[in-house]
């Protein structure tokens, strides 16, 4: 190590802001990446992700970076791969795909004790709040969601060979995937026993579509996760991609659907910008995802079923990393069993067609 590696790195710091990174140590890898930092280092957590967690990285120059961490604490195997996340963004660079420029992930024992990647600050809004939507002028509202179905339709054009993501994932039933997988995340963080869950789950194993075409799959596409341009609702770059994968098209829109609430929905805690007036109906994405793609939609259904199935099991998830480690509690707060318990509720009615 030279003589100038091995000088103290200013960083500026909040305690509670940064926790969960070692603030000089990581401060010294991304000076060390040659992307033209301007030392002191800030660190900040932000975003509302109970998940994979989000820092803000500033520079003595104005200049801002994103770090990406796994939650603290104990985690299931598999979930918030932080790593294969950076090998997805780096193989999406310059295919059109909206995403961050992805500078470098860190892996070092010395620097940081899980893998932590380091991707470019994009420009633009993000929705985190109902009033964040309540802002937005109406004709933005109405082209955000068709803007969102068209980079679906992006990604689920990408060349998997040319790109080298065809040994993603298995290539296998996806929807049996699913289920198999989700299930076992289920029994694994679950807090309770949950018996309309386990008869959710039956209703979707015994309504599972026959296997259709493997593309790229995002497997979290929604509101929250994108940032768009406040002016005419492009989307500026898609985020969050620890749960991509291979597999069917419709999957993708049927998550988005799930966390896609309308006027005269039952109440779930779901994020609800998209019910604010001006957003187009879920019907209208579907519509424009055929447009935009020539796919069969008639499978639809069972796919936002399956999506909101999901959802309920994060948010369990998101409720055991509560209670094993209060530090996972986001600016949102706790998240109770009772929503939880809404949104199986709210599933059941997706398959039921009442909704």
């Amino acid at each position: 190590m030279s003589e100038a590696e091995e000088e103290p790195v200013m960083v500026t710091d909040q305690v509670n802001a940064a926790e969960g990174l070692n603030v000089e140590p990581m401060a010294r890898w991304i000076e060390g990446l040659g992307i033209g930092v301007e030392p002191p280092l800030g660190f900040r957590r932000v975003g509302l992700g109970q998940s994979n967690l989000t820092y803000l990285v500033t520079d003595e120059g104005g200049g801002r970076w994103v770090l990406r961490r796994p939650p603290l604490g104990h985690l299931l195997a598999s979930a918030h791969d932080v790593a294969r996340e950076h090998r997805i963004l780096s193989a999406l660079q310059g295919t059109g795909v909206p995403v961050p420029t992805v500078h470098g992930l860190c892996e070092d024992p010395a620097v940081t004790d899980v893998p932590v990647m380091l991707m470019s600050f994009v420009e633009g809004a993000v929705l985190d709040a109902r009033a964040d939507a309540v802002r937005l002028d109406v004709g933005v509202r109405r082209a955000l969601g068709p803007a969102v179905v068209g980079a679906l339709a992006e990604i689920h054009a990408v060349d998997l060979e040319k790109t080298g993501l065809v040994d993603l994932a298995s290539h296998k039933p996806y929807a049996d995937r699913q289920l198999r997988r989700w299930s076992g995340q289920w029994e694994q963080s679950r807090t309770r026993d949950l018996p309309e869950l386990d008869r959710l789950t039956a209703r979707l194993r015994e309504r599972s579509p026959d296997p259709a075409e493997i593309v790229l799959v995002h497997g979290d596409c929604h509101l929250r996760n994108v940032i768009f341009d406040p002016a005419d609702a492009s989307i500026q770059a898609v985020l969050d991609w620890e749960l991509s994968t291979l597999g069917d098209p419709l999957a993708d829109l049927g998550t988005l659907l799930a966390y896609w609430p309308q006027a005269g929905d039952p109440p779930t805690l779901r994020f609800d910008a998209s019910e604010v007036s001006g957003f187009v109906s879920r019907e209208e994405l579907v519509q424009a995802y055929a447009s935009a793609t020539g796919r069969d939609v008639s499978a639809v259904p069972f796919w936002h079923a399956l999506g909101v199935w999901k959802v309920a099991i994060i948010m369990e998830g998101v409720r055991r990393r509560q209670l094993d480690e209060p530090r996972n509690v986001s600016a949102s707060g706790h998240f109770p069993a009772e929503a939880v318990d809404g949104i199986v509720a709210y599933a059941h009615a997706v398959l039921d067609g009442t909704l």
